[in-house]
């Protein structure tokens, strides 16, 4: 099989840079109990990223709504933005079942996309297409018939291409933008495509709400895809997802904090403070004397979240036990 022919780009100082930032974000966010665990989390960081994807797609239901609509109450809607909304959530959640380097998957996440909204869901578009913003056409895609092949050439440079997945996965999402594959849901697929290519190097990924960031830079999105346009490359687009992944991450730990940091939890962060303490020292700190309640609404929640650990983990019972806060657990209580 011949080798495919590889995405323009260019890896600049700034990209090296940004990478190097978002994976400490990625380890900081590791730090901070693992990943998005808590399924109250992933649930919220869900709905954010259905809400934002199909707000940059001009769908105009709140989130309040968009919430509504997934625990399957009615919204006075649009129809056809009630089923966005249902159909994207579908979408993330078959997600994992995907890979990433298959037409026939991307080929059915479109069709999960667009199920109910447009009669051509799950092919590729037959008929030309360009972008317009006013008046002006700011991106004529490629012919129609050049699209299976260039779609295939692209999907066989994501198999072997040795970029990190951090590159190739904007370099993707920039270039199914170009090609435009769809006659509707390219901004979609191609933010849901880069997700999946994220998610199988960090599964954090999956969960993980850049949508909003790209919503709040949304004019900002549209100049440097049509910046990159021009130069004939992607590279200003990779700095640009790369900056919105980092500031996502970041976001994403400020919410695991305040999801993870009850009252009680921070209360025996503070009475830890930087020392190290037995059981009954931290309830004295605490004025407590029931040690059955400071077990189950103090110390096992921070335990679990990573926020406080035991100073002979492999002893759990011992009377020498005693417990301080993590890394994760100082960081918490300085925000």
């Amino acid at each position: 099989m011949p080798t495919p022919d590889p995405p323009p780009y260019t890896i600049t100082p700034a990209i090296l840079s940004l990478v190097a930032e978002v994976a400490g974000e990625v380890g900081r966010l590791h730090a901070l109990a693992g990943t998005i665990t808590t399924p109250q989390l992933r649930r919220k960081s869900r709905i954010r990223t259905v809400h934002a994807s199909l707000e940059i797609e001009n769908n105009t239901l709140s989130i309040d709504q968009v919430t509504a609509v997934l625990d399957g109450k009615r919204v006075l809607g649009a129809p056809a933005e009630v089923q966005e909304v249902r159909n994207a959530f579908a979408a993330y959640e078959a997600m994992p079942s995907w890979n990433p380097t298959s037409a026939k998957d991307l080929l059915a996440a479109h069709k999960l996309m667009l199920h109910g909204l447009a009669d051509d869901a799950g092919k590729f578009r037959r008929g030309s297409v360009g972008i317009a913003r006013g008046k002006q056409v700011v991106h004529l895609a490629p012919p129609a018939g050049r699209v299976p092949g260039l779609v295939k050439n692209l999907l066989a440079w994501l198999k072997r291409t040795d970029a990190h997945p951090l590159v190739a996965g904007s370099i993707f999402h920039y270039e199914i933008e170009f090609i435009h594959p769809f006659a509707d849901g390219n901004g979609r697929m191609g933010r849901l495509w880069q997700s999946l290519v994220l998610s199988r190097w960090q599964s954090l990924f999956a969960w993980l709400p850049v949508e909003t960031v790209i919503r709040d830079r949304q004019a900002a999105y549209y100049e440097v895809l049509g910046a990159c346009d021009k130069a004939g490359n992607s590279t200003a687009f990779i700095e640009f997802m790369l900056f919105s992944l980092a500031t996502a991450l970041r976001e994403a730990g400020t919410d695991q904090v305040s999801d993870q940091v009850n009252d009680q939890v921070a209360a025996l962060l503070r009475a830890l403070g930087d020392k190290t303490l037995s059981a009954a020292e931290c309830m004295k700190r605490l004025k407590m004397s029931h040690r059955p309640t400071f077990r189950t609404n103090y110390l096992h929640p921070a335990m679990h979240a990573g926020l406080v650990e035991m100073t002979i983990p492999e002893k759990p019972n011992s009377r020498l036990q005693k417990y301080r806060a993590t890394i994760a657990g100082a960081a918490a209580l300085r925000s």
